[in-house]
């Protein structure tokens, strides 16, 4: 398995990205094809020594594929662009973007 990890940064409006992500960002990327499961941090996002020192990362979303090819796939596709190019829509506090295979441990 593989996984694109992407972390959104505290965005100027929490309430508008949490709506607009909802409704708007989440259906685009769930057309992505090759897309097995896409999963969203829910609540604050902390570091391990918070509340002294607060996280940067407003929210977390891990999508999984079944490799890193599909990923480059998936994100190549009409709807991988499409979803990429809705984040100029909603994200202003930017965000990064991680690819990886997994193995268990």
């Amino acid at each position: 398995m593989a996984k694109l990890l992407v972390l959104y940064k505290t965005p100027t409006d929490a309430a508008a990205f949490d709506i607009y992500y909802a409704e708007t960002h989440i259906p685009l990327a769930k057309k992505i094809p090759g897309l097995r499961q896409y999963e969203v941090s829910r609540g604050p996002v902390a570091t391990p020594a918070a509340p002294a020192v607060p996280s940067p990362i407003h929210l977390v979303a891990t999508l999984t594929f079944d490799s890193v090819a599909a990923i480059q796939a998936g994100l190549a596709s009409p709807e991988g662009q499409a979803t990429a190019a809705d984040l100029g829509n909603f994200v202003t506090g930017g965000v990064d973007m991680l690819v990886y295979e997994t193995a268990d441990a």
